[in-house]
This record gives structure tokens, sequence and C-alpha cells, in this order.
């Protein structure tokens, strides 16, 4: 479905179900050079388990229009923006990454807004090197293959998200190119990259949310490991930490443990 947001159309995914106002709703957020079907198995679930499901491509990225957010904080406002455009009062919010990164910041602006946050492959801060910077702008295919080394730890992990013997890292550096492809009018890989490397506010923005907050961890995480999320898992007031056999690409290699790691805490 489109959305209204700030003067934009903003694309959200719904799992096949109407909106529902009597049911909870769960907001998706993906990272860089994602978009909201890296989601697929989790929003598909909770839409069928009565859940409202609104998972979002970020403004300037394939089905939504608008700049891309040159900041995690203009972002989050934008996030904020959607819950007021589709008259929710609360939603959970769950992020990826960059997307992680959103979540929380949003959770922070409007600790009111959020019943639940989950923060998947997560780090503060969330530093990107300087190669990965430059080769997003004079390089961006050898980025992509530098990012998906970097984010599978396997080549076809089962049972995958799409199947046994999927070719993980082969179906991200699609996505990822059709991503960029997306948006001729702006660089949404070196602007995402550039809004993660930028981000200063992460041990603020967690000691100002209120709701519960899971972290799904990769242990075989070479962008974001576990180590890296800490300082946010420490200044978390109700937090509880997830991690799973897998590596960046968390709801690639690991659907179904991602999925019952969130059903699990929606619960709470």
């Amino acid at each position: 479905m489109k959305i209204s947001v700030q003067g934009h159309d903003i694309y959200a995914y719904t799992g096949g179900k109407p909106f529902n106002p009597a049911q909870p709703t769960a907001v998706f957020i993906h990272g860089v050079l994602n978009d909201h079907s890296v989601w697929i198995l989790q929003t598909r679930y909770l839409a069928h388990h009565g859940w409202n499901v609104l998972a979002i491509d970020l403004p300037g990225h394939c089905k939504s229009e608008g700049p891309p957010p040159e900041s995690v904080e203009q972002a989050a406002a934008t996030v904020i923006a959607l819950l007021d455009a589709m008259g929710i009062a609360k939603a959970a919010l769950i992020g990826h990454s960059f997307g992680s990164l959103i979540a929380l910041q949003a959770a922070a602006q409007a600790p009111e807004r959020v019943s639940h946050l989950v923060m998947v492959g997560t780090a503060f801060p969330m530093r990107v090197s300087a190669a990965l910077l430059d080769g997003a702008v004079n390089a961006p295919m050898k980025a992509i293959d530098m990012v998906n080394t970097f984010s599978h730890s396997m080549m076809a992990p089962p049972p995958s998200a799409l199947g046994p013997g999927t070719w993980v890292p082969g179906g991200s550096k699609a996505l990822m190119r059709r991503v960029l492809a997306s948006n001729t009018q702006a660089n949404v890989f070196y602007i995402g990259f550039k809004a993660c490397d930028s981000y200063t506010g992460g041990e603020t923005a967690m000691a100002q949310v209120k709701c519960p907050t899971l972290f799904i961890l990769g242990l075989q995480d070479q962008m974001t490991p576990p180590r890296a999320a800490q300082s946010l898992i420490a200044n978390a007031a109700h937090a509880k930490v997830v991690k799973l056999k897998a590596g960046h690409s968390l709801m690639t290699e690991a659907p179904e443990a991602v999925l019952h790691g969130m059903v699990d805490f929606l619960k709470t």
C-alpha cells in the first residue's frame, strides 16, 4: 500500500492483509541497499497471526518517493510521521542494521508510541570503513560484492528464506543492485552508509527508550559483530538478547530463528 507521509508516497508491504485498527501493528525497517522484501517471512507470518504489518521502503528507495534520509534522525522522523498518517497510537518497531538505528531513534523520540523495539544485526557506533564509503561512490558494484562477503556466513545456509540450496549472497547482491538502480537522482548506497557512520546518539537514545528491547545478533556477523552492540544492551532498561548462528543477513540465513525470537518477544 502507498501512504502519504511528509508530502511523499511511502510504500508499505502489508503481508497481503488489510489494515485493521483493532489489531496491534509492527513496522519493519530495512537496512542500506535493502527494501521491504528482506522481511518477507516474518511479515507474512505476523500478518496472518493477528498483527498489522507495515514493512516500508525507506524514502527514495524502490517504491517509495522523496529524498533518501541523510541521517538516522531524519529517517526516524519519517517513521513517526508514518504512524501519524495511519492513526497508529502505538506500534512495535523492528529494524535491521541501519533500520535498527532508525527504530531506536524513533523509540527515543516518541517513547509513548512504541510498544516493543527489535534491533536485528545492530551496533553502536555503526562505523563504516573509508574503503566502503569510497566504494559506494566510485565503485558501487565492487562495494556491493565487498558488503556481501562480510554479510554472509555461508553460501547456502539451510533452510534460508527462499529454501534449501538458495545462493543467499547472490540473491542479496541482486537485491542491492536493484535498490541502487531504483534511484537515479541520489546515491542511496553512500547516503545510507554515511548516515550509519555519522550517527552519534545511540547510547543517549537507548537510555530514553521505555519499552522492552530485543537484540537479535549474528554470532558470525562481520559487519556488526555482537560485541559492537554491548553499549546499547548496557543502556537498555528492559533488554533481551538472542544470538544466532548466522552472519549479518540474519533474516535470510536464519529466518525461522529470527521469526521465533520476534514472536516470543512480541507476546510479552
